[in-house]
């Protein structure tokens, strides 16, 4: 018999109100535990830090309720730093109303002084409450900006928070050797190094300083306790108006220069801060999106194609009868959309998967493919080359009198396809019915800012899948900056780009949007360590001059 564990599930008290003090971590959504992603889908109230709400909220169930904290005097207001909360009173009332709430703050609840007062509240009052922890701002920041707090020589390591730390605490620190962080704003970070020199830690002490740890947003600058305030000055970081911005400040031999250039793993992503659009379906734009996430990108996805019913619905509610009745051997889906147009369908006559029993499924692609998994359905075909009408038609079988009972095919696709897959299969011995399942439109222009930042260059790259995405975004929000990295799926898409007067910067090498992502964080890595062999600063290109040439990659 194994051993037993503790549950995680949140325990039920009937007629009582439940507490999850969770900590949402420094920023980057990843850093969520498991335990506080299942405990926020539980929950009946969600009251989260503003810094931390977007992180938390997509975890919790539709309906949740998120009154909002409110600031409780002027003076905080007015600082413009984490605010005074009335979150216990919130929480409180919520939880005597038998409710199961989540109190989710940046960080680790365990830390936040907040949070401690309002867990004495809720033992004073009887009221269950438990506490997931997360990963702490001190800690989960400085791993992000590649500097280590100790060293196998097991290096002392002291955590001060400069807005309430006492002269005592100043002196003690002072003193040591050991790594200091410190949690302070940006605006602050000279004063808290001239308490530590006072103190008495040598001027020459290496320090970093990370501001929006953990996010794409994040930056590092590396000096010492007597050339910050220097540094700070001549890279025109200060002053500014987010001097207020909270940031962590490394204090020791463990965030020298030297040691960050070869541990900074994040702001060394190939395409860390660019600011991608993704001219796409929002269907098709998530798992681009993601890729483009996990090269450190910032992706901004603009739908150009809406996709709507067809005119007349009566082909396609013929040839989803004729599903059930056994007219087809085949069914062939082309698109995601497709998939989405059949299953809505079905959905309107009470059917669900079961109903393709008997009949073989193709698929033209892994995102298809995908799309009919979450339906249900495995396909039996999809193409082991290209990702293609054309690859499909490789791979399908010719039709056989003898091991085929049937020899219909149903193709449900998009008003503007081509004739590609239709004319092969024919070719191949099978009957096929060509259904109009959703018409393709232009999608209505993007917000004016988003427009703005297309035609001002304030993205860093395009990546147009279609030489349509091309057409329908120019159309739409106008033509990207010159500044603008282009990346186009293939020959066709790269050409139409170029009669619309733009620059192809990168070509994929096979037409996949995978490839093509891959292909922008190559073009991002190659740029990023031309920059370096230089002696140049790196920078995304929306930074770069207006106008500098950029050689075309492939």
């Amino acid at each position: 018999m194994s051993p037993t564990s503790p549950t995680t599930a949140t325990p039920a008290y009937p007629g009582h109100g439940h507490v999850t003090f969770l900590g949402a971590g420094p920023g980057d959504p990843g850093l969520l535990t498991l335990r506080a992603v299942e405990a926020l889908a539980g929950a009946d109230v969600l009251i989260a830090e503003p810094d931390v709400l977007d992180v938390v909220r997509v975890h919790a169930r539709p309906g949740v309720s998120t009154p909002e904290l409110t600031v409780v005097d002027d003076a905080s207001k007015a600082a413009v730093v984490p605010v005074l909360r009335d979150a216990a009173n919130l929480v409180m009332e919520a939880a005597r109303g038998g409710k199961r709430v989540v109190r989710a703050v940046t960080g680790d609840p365990g830390l936040d002084g907040n949070a401690g007062a309002e867990m004495l509240a809720c033992a004073a009052e009887g009221i269950a409450f438990e506490v997931v922890p997360g990963v702490a701002t001190a800690v989960g920041v400085p791993a992000y900006a590649g500097v280590p707090l100790r060293d196998s020589e097991g290096t002392d390591v002291r955590f001060v928070d400069a807005r309430t730390a006492s002269d005592r605490c100043w002196t003690e620190v002072g003193a040591s050797d050991g790594t200091v962080v410190v949690s302070t704003t940006l605006d602050a970070v000279a004063a808290a190094a001239g308490e530590l020199v006072a103190a008495g830690r040598k001027p020459d002490t290496p320090l970093t300083v990370t501001v929006a740890g953990t996010t794409t947003r994040q930056r590092t600058w590396t000096a010492t306790l007597g050339t910050i305030a220097q540094v700070f000055k001549q890279g025109k970081v200060l002053p500014s108006p987010d001097g207020h911005q909270p940031v962590i400040a490394v204090v020791g031999e463990r965030s020298s220069a030297a040691q960050r250039d070869q541990l900074s793993w994040f702001e060394s992503k190939p395409l860390f801060g660019w600011r991608v659009l993704v001219p796409r379906t929002k269907e098709q734009a998530a798992s681009l999106s993601d890729q483009l996430r996990s090269y450190g990108a910032v992706p901004h996805e603009v739908p150009t194609i809406a996709v709507e019913p067809p005119r007349t619905p009566q082909q396609m509610e013929r040839a989803v009868k004729g599903l059930v009745t056994g007219r087809y051997e085949w069914i062939a889906f082309t698109s995601v959309n497709a998939v989405k147009a059949v299953r809505e369908k079905f959905e309107e006559y009470g059917l669900d998967a079961r109903a393709f029993a008997g009949i073989k499924v193709a698929a033209v692609g892994e995102q298809t493919a995908a799309a009919l998994v979450d339906f249900g359905v495995k396909p039996d075909l999809v193409p082991s080359g290209e990702q293609s009408a054309a690859g499909l038609l490789e791979d399908w079988p010719p039709y056989d009198s003898v091991f085929d009972p049937i020899d219909r095919v149903f193709l449900p696709r998009a008003d503007i396809a081509t004739e590609t897959l239709v004319a092969g299969l024919i070719e191949l011995g099978w009957e096929v019915d060509d259904v109009t399942a959703y018409r393709t439109v232009r999608a209505s222009p993007p917000p004016a800012d988003t427009r703005e930042a297309i035609k001002g260059g304030g993205f860093d790259a395009v990546l147009f899948t279609s030489s349509s995405t091309v057409r329908n975004l120019v159309g739409i929000a106008g033509k990207p900056h010159n500044v603008t990295v282009i990346a186009c799926i293939g020959p066709a898409t790269a050409k139409t780009a170029e009669e619309h007067g733009l620059r192809v910067d990168v070509l994929s090498p096979e037409p996949s949007v995978h490839k093509l992502a891959e292909a922008l964080a190559d073009f991002g890595i190659r740029r990023r360590e031309a920059a370096l062999e230089a002696g140049d600063p790196v920078t995304r290109p929306s930074e770069r001059r207006p106008g500098a040439r950029r050689r075309r990659t492939t």
